[in-house]
Formats: structure tokens, C-alpha cells, sequence
């Protein structure tokens, strides 16, 4: 699979307004608006976005996503805002299965996601400890996501022998490859404005195929894997979405209903007042 890359425009050094332009601008509250919502003043983010296809009411996508969290994911970073109780009630997981392939150690059906290693500990493998994962999917987004996940690459260069399009220099080793391979980046020359060379990573290409998956994920391909990874996770960052539509289109229902009810009682209170 190729990965394209798309840079998102450049940032001149004097693309950030004077004080006195943006008095001017705070003044305008339309002109203040259109900045705030204009991608090249966002804070932070990727240049390279690919597109998650998020599905909250595919629930076998969900249990295929719970699986490789628990499989891959949970080694290192913990999800302690969700117990497992609550997995296997909104993902129609029975407490057998879950005792099996989804807890492990000494966790008890109402415990928490949490893991083992300590946060010292991590920080000395890793130079940082590995993040806490309920709330990711709101916090960073799940194209964000989906973007992490297939854009990893080989480096020499880096202490793990790997980087990221969507996270430079990023600590995480690839812990999918066994299901994707392994990509190298293809470079271009690019001409700056001012006239300066340089390279830049074009696209992203697999080398190496997967080879020997495990058993689950051989009808799979990465991105089907991927995509139910992130869309797992962006039930994890909200699980009560699942049924907060249902709640609100049942809510809407009544209030249309009542309404049918209380408007002509309404007129017929107001009919000798007029």
C-alpha cells in the first residue's frame, strides 16, 4: 500500500498578526471567528491526515477493535476509565469470554483496564510513560489516530528504528508490523519560495509483507484492523454514545408529541384572554 503525504500550507515568519492588527481583529468578532476556525491557525496537529471511517453501531468492528487493544495495546497503555463489566455489556461480550481473551492476571470482572507496569518503569524503557488511553480518540481525534497507526516507518536514525508521519520522533515502537509489514518513505525535492532545496517524505511504501499473522487477523487486511482499533477507541472515549442518539431521538419523539397535545390546549386557555 502507498500512503501519500499532504502538507498543509506553509507558515511564514510573518503570518502572526501585530498587536495592533489583532486588536483590529478582536474588534470583529466574524473576522475572529474565521481565523479561529482556519486550519493554519490550529495548534498543533499532523500535516499528513488520512480519513477513519468511524461506525458506533458496527459491533462486531467493535469487538474485532477490543480484541487488538487488548492483544496489542494493553501491554503498555492502560484504558482506566473503562471497567470490564461495561465492555462486555455494550459490546455483547459474555463474562466467559472476557475471563478468557480479555482479562488477564489477577483483574476481576469490575476492575478497571489498568496494567501492570509502573509509571517509573515505563519511563525508563520507553524516556516517556506511555499515555493512558480512555479519552485519546476525543482528545486527539480519530483520523489522528488512524493516521498514527498506518503511518509508521523505518529509521535508522531513530533509538527504536522507527518514526511517524502523524508523531515525528515518536517514542512508541511499531507494535503492528507483525500485521502490516514494514514501509520506508519515498522522497522528493521540494523548492522553497525562497529558492532554498530540500527533502521531503513523497509517500510512504510497504517493503516487507506481513508474514506468519496470527490466526485471527489473516482475513483481515491492516486497514480493516486499524479501522476497528480506532473505532473501538472512540467508544472508549465516550461509551455512553452508543446509546445517547437512541435516548435522544426517543426524547425528541415525546416533546413532538406533547406538543401535538399542549398547543391546542394552549388555545383553547387563550381563546377568551384574545
Amino acid at each position: 500500500m502507498i500512503i501519500p503525504c499532504i502538507p498543509t500550507p506553509m507558515r511564514g515568519r510573518n503570518s502572526i498578526p501585530s498587536p495592533a492588527v489583532l486588536r483590529k481583529l478582536i474588534a470583529s468578532p466574524v473576522i475572529l471567528l474565521l481565523l479561529l476556525v482556519n486550519p493554519c491557525w490550529s495548534a498543533g496537529g499532523s500535516d499528513y491526515i488520512l480519513h477513519a471511517d468511524v461506525d458506533l453501531g458496527d459491533r462486531k468492528s467493535l469487538q474485532r477493535g477490543a480484541r487488538t487493544f487488548v492483544n496489542y495495546c494493553v501491554g503498555c497503555h492502560s484504558a482506566s476509565f473503562m471497567r470490564y463489566n461495561r465492555l462486555g455489556r455494550d459490546l455483547h461480550i459474555s463474562e466467559t469470554v472476557l475471563k478468557e481473551n480479555f482479562m488477564f492476571g489477577t483483574h476481576k470482572m469490575g476492575d478497571t483496564m489498568t496494567i501492570a507496569m509502573n509509571r517509573q518503569e515505563a519511563e525508563k524503557y520507553f524516556g516517556v510513560a506511555p499515555p493512558d488511553l480512555s479519552v485519546t480518540a476525543r482528545s486527539r481525534g480519530a483520523d489522528w489516530l488512524y493516521t498514527y497507526l498506518m503511518t509508521f516507518y523505518r529509521d535508522t536514525s531513530r533509538p527504536n528504528g522507527v518514526n511517524n508521519l502523524a508523531f515525528e520522533d515518536t517514542a512508541m515502537p511499531h507494535v503492528l508490523w507483525q500485521l502490516q509489514g514494514w514501509q520506508e518513505p519515498v522522497y522528493k525535492d521540494v523548492t522553497h519560495r525562497d529558492g532554498r532545496m530540500s527533502r521531503v517524505i513523497d509517500y510512504l511504501e510497504v517493503v516487507t509483507e506481513p508474514l506468519d499473522k496470527p490466526k485471527p487477523y489473516q482475513d483481515e487486511t491492516y486497514e480493516e484492523t486499524v479501522s476497528d482499533l480506532v473505532n473501538f477507541m472512540v467508544y472508549l472515549g465516550e461509551p455512553i454514545k452508543l446509546k445517547r442518539k437512541k435516548i435522544g431521538a426517543w426524547t425528541i419523539t415525546y416533546l413532538l408529541v406533547l406538543l401535538l397535545i399542549v398547543y391546542p390546549l394552549k388555545r383553547e386557555y387563550w381563546r377568551d384572554v384574545k
